[in-house]
């Protein structure tokens, strides 16, 4: 029986794109010892990892437009100077330690005041960080659908 690193991780990867005989078959020939096999191994490893991170921008990409943004925004563009925002606060928020505890966060203020631009911010980064899936609701709209 071998061990090969490298198929190994071949088939960690063909697992994580649920090809599970592929999988198999690349298990079955390392086994084997196939030297063809072998030598294609760094190949099928590049283009495996194309396909995972290829995956994973659409992944990204179509939570970012099923949530529903009314435009996608970052902290880099938020301007805390101007605004009346704890910036300590929305920093520890934007780590995301909220996710994983199970906490909510609810941003209330006037029109102009950042609001939406820190929820969408904090948003986003949950989409591309901790590849959550999120829904934006303004006020008025969330009424509505009640």
């Amino acid at each position: 029986m071998r061990h090969d690193p490298a198929a190994g991780a071949l088939v960690v990867m063909l697992r994580g794109l649920r090809m599970y005989g592929m999988a198999q078959a690349t298990a079955d020939l390392t086994e084997q010892g196939a030297p063809a096999f072998e030598a294609a191994i760094p190949v099928i490893a590049q283009i495996l990892k194309a396909e995972l991170a290829e995956r994973e921008v659409r992944s990204i990409s179509y939570q970012t437009r099923t949530a529903k943004f009314p435009a996608c925004k970052d902290l880099a563009g938020f301007d805390f100077s101007v605004a009346e925002i704890n910036e300590a606060m929305v920093r520890q928020l934007h780590g995301g330690d909220f996710i994983d505890r199970a906490d909510n966060v609810v941003l209330i203020g006037g029109p102009g005041t950042g609001t939406t631009h820190v929820a969408t911010a904090l948003a986003v980064h949950a989409i591309e960080h901790h590849r959550k899936k999120v829904r934006f609701w303004s006020t008025v709209d969330l009424v509505n659908a009640l």
